[in-house]
This record gives C-alpha cells, sequence and structure tokens, in this order.
C-alpha cells in the first residue's frame, strides 16, 4: 500500500503531539555523532503479524492487513529490516513482556500468565535492557512509558524515568462486553501522551549528551477500542475487507502509526535518527476475532491459526521491524527470531556481547541484521519454546507447551499428552499433523521440550491450578 499523506481524521491527535516537535527542533544538537547509540524500543499491545499494512513476507498479500492503514510503519519498514517470522516469547502480555526485559523464556522465569503472583521474581537481581547497557557505558539513561505489565516498578530494572507501573487500566480497558465498540477519544489510548511524554525525554537526553534507551509501550491497539473521531469517520466510510472489517479497530491503529510518525519526526528534529536504532514489535499476536470471546470459523490472524491467548501461530508470531545505522533498507529477514533475543541484541549493538550468560535464553540477532554471511542466532536451546500450563475459557481451553526448531513446530498438550507436529514452511495455519510422515523428528521434538521444561523446573499443569494470584511455592507443581 503507497504511502498516503497524513489526513483531517489525525489532525486533532497530530495537534496534541506537535508542539514538542518545535521544542526539540529548538534544542538540536550541533553534534549529532555519539560514541553509543540511542534506541527506541516501540511495544504494542496485540497486534496481530497481519495487522498493518506492511507485508510480513515479501510479496504476500496475505501477510498484510487489506483494510488497515500504517503509512509511518510502512516508511520504517522501508529503512530498515522486516523479520517475517518474529515471535513473542508468550501469547499473553506480562510473560511476554518478562522475557523482552530479562531475556528468558516465560517457562524459566515461571511467569506464565496474566494477573501471576511474582513474588517469586527477584527483579532487582537480573539482568535487564538498562543494566546491561549501563554496563557497556555508564552514561545510558533509560525510560519507559505506557503499559507496563510485570510485578515490579520500571525503576527497579533500571529505568530512571517513567510513569510507573502501569497496567491495562491505565490505558481505558474495561473488562466488559462495552471493550469492543469503539469510543470516540481525543487521545485515544493516551497515544498523544505517551508521545508527548516520549519526545520530552529524547530531547532531555540529547540535551544533556547522553545516549539513551528510550521504551515507548502503547496501550494500543488492546481493547478497550478507542479512536479519534475523524480516523474514525475514515474507516466507518471505507469498504471493509475481507479478513479485517472492524473500523473501530482500524481507527484506533490508524491513530497508533499517527505516534509512530511523531516520534520519527521528533528523532528526525532533535538529529538523532542517524543514530539511533528503532525496534517496533507486538507483545502477542491480535485477538482471533471481535468481539474477542465471540466464536469464530476463520481467526483476525488468517492465514496464521488462532490468537492471542494460545501458542499456535497466530497467538505468538507478531510484526518486528528494525531500523538504524548500518542496517540495510527495505530488507527481509526469515529466519526465526524471539523477543527473548531482544536483550542481548541490543546489548551486541551497543557493543557489549553477553552470548555467554548460562541464564539467557535468547540470542543476539546482530549478524542478521546487518545480513552478515551464514549469520545465525545461537541460544542454550536449538529452536523456540512456549509454555502455557493453564486452561484458558477463551481459548483452546487446554494447558499446551511448543517448541519450534527450523520449520517444525510440536505441540504438547499437557493434559493427555498429545502431540501435534506441523511444518510451518507449507502450513503456517497448522492444519495438516505430520507426524506420521516424521515421527523420529515428533519424538526428538518431544524430547527437546520434555527436557527443557524440566531444566528450568518449569510451572507444571494440574487440574485444578490457574497459576493466579498465590505465591508460585504454595502450588508446588513442576517439571
Amino acid at each position: 500500500m503507497p504511502l498516503r499523506k497524513v489526513d483531517q481524521g489525525t489532525a486533532a491527535l497530530l495537534f496534541v503531539m506537535g508542539a514538542i516537535l518545535v521544542g526539540c527542533d529548538a534544542e538540536k544538537s550541533l553534534d549529532s555523532e555519539r560514541l553509543q547509540p540511542n534506541f527506541l524500543f516501540i511495544l504494542v499491545d496485540d497486534q496481530g503479524w497481519n495487522g498493518t499494512s506492511v507485508e510480513m513476507i515479501e510479496g504476500d498479500s496475505l501477510s498484510r492487513s487489506d483494510f488497515f492503514e500504517t503509512p509511518h510503519l510502512e516508511a520504517l519498514a522501508d529503512s530498515g529490516m522486516v523479520f517475517s517470522q518474529a515471535y513473542a516469547a508468550a501469547p499473553v502480555c506480562a510473560p511476554s513482556r518478562y522475557s523482552i526485559q530479562f531475556g528468558k523464556t516465560p517457562a524459566r522465569l515461571s511467569v506464565v500468565r496474566v494477573g501471576m503472583n511474582t513474588d517469586h521474581i527477584q527483579h532487582e537481581a537480573l539482568l535487564s535492557i538498562p543494566k546491561a547497557l549501563a554496563g557497556v557505558d555508564s552514561n545510558y539513561v533509560a525510560g519507559h512509558f505506557g503499559k507496563w505489565g510485570m510485578g515490579s516498578h520500571p525503576s527497579i530494572l533500571g529505568y530512571a524515568h517513567s510513569d510507573g507501573p502501569n497496567q491495562n487500566k491505565a490505558g481505558g480497558f474495561v473488562n466488559d462486553r462495552s471493550q469492543w465498540t469503539v469510543q470516540p477519544k481525543e487521545d485515544p489510548k493516551r497515544i498523544g501522551e505517551l508521545t508527548r511524554s516520549a519526545l520530552d525525554f529524547m530531547a532531555e537526553a540529547n540535551a544533556s549528551n547522553r545516549p539513551f534507551y528510550l521504551q515507548v509501550s502503547h496501550y494500543a491497539v488492546h481493547a478497550s477500542i478507542q479512536a479519534t473521531p475523524g480516523q474514525l469517520e475514515i474507516f466507518e466510510s471505507k469498504a471493509a475487507g475481507v479478513r479485517h472489517m472492524d473500523s473501530g479497530f482500524a481507527a484506533m491503529t490508524a491513530d497508533l502509526d499517527a505516534g509512530l510518525g511523531a516520534l520519527m519526526r521528533g528523532l528526525d528534529s532533535l538529529g538523532l535518527r542517524d543514530n539511533t536504532y528503532i525496534f517496533y514489535m507486538s507483545d502477542n499476536g491480535s485477538v482471533p476475532n471481535i468481539p474477542g470471546a465471540k466464536p469464530y470459523t476463520r481467526s483476525l490472524n488468517y492465514p496464521l491459526s488462532r490468537g492471542k491467548w494460545d501458542a499456535m501461530e497466530g497467538g505468538i508470531r507478531v510484526p518486528l521491524v528494525v531500523s538504524g545505522p548500518g542496517i540495510a533498507k527495505g530488507a527481509y529477514c526469515d529466519q526465526p527470531v524471539s523477543g527473548c533475543d531482544i536483550l542481548p541484541t541490543i546489548s551486541q549493538l551497543a557493543g557489549r556481547f553477553i552470548g555467554g550468560d548460562s541464564t539467557l535464553d535468547g540470542g543476539s540477532f546482530h549478524g542478521l541484521l546487518f545480513e552478515e554471511d551464514e549469520a545465525t542466532v545461537t541460544r542454550l536451546t536449538d529452536g523456540l519454546i512456549f509454555h502455557v500450563p493453564y486452561r484458558n475459557g477463551i481459548a483452546l481451553k487446554r494447558p499446551h507447551s511448543a517448541i519450534r526448531q527450523g520449520d517444525f513446530k510440536l505441540l504438547k498438550f499437557q493434559d493427555t499428552g498429545e502431540t501435534y507436529l506441523y511444518d510451518l514452511s507449507v502450513d503456517a495455519g497448522e492444519t495438516t499433523d505430520r507426524t506420521a510422515q516424521f515421527s523420529q523428528t515428533s519424538e526428538a521434538l518431544e524430547r527437546q521440550l520434555d527436557a527443557y521444561l524440566h531444566s528450568v523446573k518449569a510451572p507444571k499443569w494440574a487440574e485444578g491450578i490457574t497459576w493466579k494470584k498465590h505465591p508460585l511455592e504454595s502450588f508446588n507443581s513442576y517439571h
């Protein structure tokens, strides 16, 4: 989809953001060269792999939306690399966010669902992204604005500037049926507010001549659905797509994209764009349908299967775009990467390789970013591990785990021990069990999955255990 001019639908939101850009320009550094790069990590909430107008697979129209419009993300993709097979570490927000911060799987951290008691996590003792960067250069300053979704304060992880440990409700989430009916708002999901805070932070860091790590963690596009009246009017009059058709959700997506555009202009105004690595990623896949708990025949994530809450492709494969100095423009990478890989990758981009850490599950994809010959991602485990050891009433309703290795993915239901093997190179929709054809591969992957879960003492499903609210030790159920 071609990049289009900003329309009247975004005018109100961009007006709120615009004034701060003037201040950014006034404080523009005369010397934009820095010894260390800056990092801007934009984490969006519940955005599906094909929930934007960027093709996640080059030339594949099914890998982008047929209704939503994200021209600023298109521009970011044109300036950097799109990862066609990027994965969140979990199909829900809290475990995924833990993995991004600490480079460990939810299974290792024993954080497997939203609403868990996290008293067992020694947040202050773990290596986080800000702490890793401080280990490279103590002059790094870190900021976080938006949804936190973790059981600590951001300052404990090294974020010197933040708006606190916010959860979904801070972004207007209401857990009833009204969440699926669009609400017109002048600043939907606080997109403008978060953007202003981010621009202020970047301007202050620039004025202090300090390299920064800035995490803008949007409440969009998680329900409750909110959008500016102008964008809502545009999409209510636009012909619906075949796969995507909800005008409120489309308008909210466009408002989120307007926030991205304001951040890009802010970097340009400060003269920081050429020395800043920008990551754009979702914390998990999209809800499979709207309303979220309504039965459906085809997921919004189609051609991927199912969606948020499940370790099927629609729940864990997510958009990931990375742009920055030295990264090829308009490039695509089809090697699988994970949210667990973000910490070691950012650390190496800053100059410190931490691949020898025996407690990190993630590996650096630094070599992939720069298209090095035969580049790969080296991790403790050969493959990506997913662990969902509980029954979710609005999803698969069965505890399950999965391992992705090469083109194959093994799904194991923990209540019965059933396994299914999928060849994702020809079956991203996970429709055909290949166990009979590749029985040895299936057996090997199951052994590897079981061994990993045992090695990290992952929470083990048992009848009646929900893993919510009570201390982990009180359940006494581990692999």
